[in-house]
């Protein structure tokens, strides 16, 4: 009984509300209610601190919860072995996404995950780098995706370079450029991408010793191309997000060399719906690779 109010607190603290958790895992919202209070009483103090603004779990909540989470871990764990024992494979594997992979990949690597796993339950979470290095940290992902690692925590495994790109709009006089060079971006106000975590963008400009005119910071990539569109300013991209563009925008190559690192940061030891979704990745990796390099 208490892994399934493990879950329950888990769900709680994922979506802070007691009305979505209970919606998501079939239950009703007084049986939510009543497993949290009841974990509260076994414990001896509050898990969940309720307010107008939602639900949001305690310090010690917070620290209860990491200690949860590593035991619904083993449960899955055990459970997964002792199917591959018997040759099945089945489990649940989570997965932390960048937008491009979501976009680009994830559609063709789950339908072959599909055909070749039915038994094996995939759940998704799109976020930043920053993001999901917490969720990997915090055990709620099995793996994600990112630029690089600096976790001693987890095995990074590259998959593809990805090209950075100039984006310019037709009132830019670098628009007609084959190739610019870094140093001429600094003449044009510039519309800089906010990554949380390791920014590849910012780190090019440092190593190169360059201060771009930064005119607005933003977040999300569809913002930053209308910005561009709108001949606000002038930005970079990786190349995997820029299959298609404003009738007036181009991406054009950068002299220096800029990129970034996709790869796959994974815990040391992964499960066995886990293990197989990396050899999924790695085979569908193999048979595209002629058309990756080309993106």
């Amino acid at each position: 009984m208490s892994l399934v109010k493990y879950e329950i607190l888990n769900k709680v603290a994922e979506v802070q509300s007691f009305t979505e958790a209970a919606q998501l895992l079939g239950l009703t919202q007084s049986a939510v209610s009543h497993a949290i209070s009841s974990l509260e009483k076994e414990f001896g103090f509050a898990l969940i601190h309720r307010s107008r603004n939602g639900v949001k779990l305690t310090m010690d909540g917070q620290t209860m919860l990491l200690a949860m989470r590593k035991v619904l871990q083993a449960e899955e764990l055990l459970q997964q072995e002792a199917a591959n024992i018997v040759g099945v494979t089945k489990g649940t594997v989570r997965i932390g996404l960048i937008s491009s992979i979501s976009t680009k990949w994830m559609p063709n690597i789950i339908r072959s995950m599909d055909s070749n796993y039915p038994g094996i339950k995939i759940e998704l979470r799109e976020g930043d780098y920053y993001e999901i290095e917490q969720w990997l940290i915090n055990g709620q992902v099995d793996c994600g995706f990112l630029n690089r690692t600096s976790s001693k925590q987890f095995d990074f495994m590259p998959l593809k370079r990805d090209n950075l790109l100039c984006i310019v709009s037709s009132k830019s006089p670098l628009y007609y450029k084959e190739e610019i060079d870094l140093y001429d971006i600094v003449l044009e106000p510039f519309i800089m991408p906010s990554y949380r975590g390791m920014n590849d963008i910012l780190t090019t400009f440092e190593k190169h010793g360059i201060k771009p005119n930064v005119r607005f910071e933003l977040f999300d990539e569809k913002g930053i191309l209308s910005m561009v569109e709108h001949h606000i300013g002038i930005s970079m991209l990786p190349k995997l997000l820029l299959s298609q563009l404003p009738s007036n925008v181009r991406a054009i190559p950068v002299k220096q060399e800029s990129f970034r690192t996709i790869g796959l940061a994974t815990k040391q030891s992964l499960s066995p719906a886990a293990q197989k979704f990396v050899e999924v990745l790695k085979l569908w990796l193999e048979k595209n690779e002629e058309d990756l390099t080309n993106e």
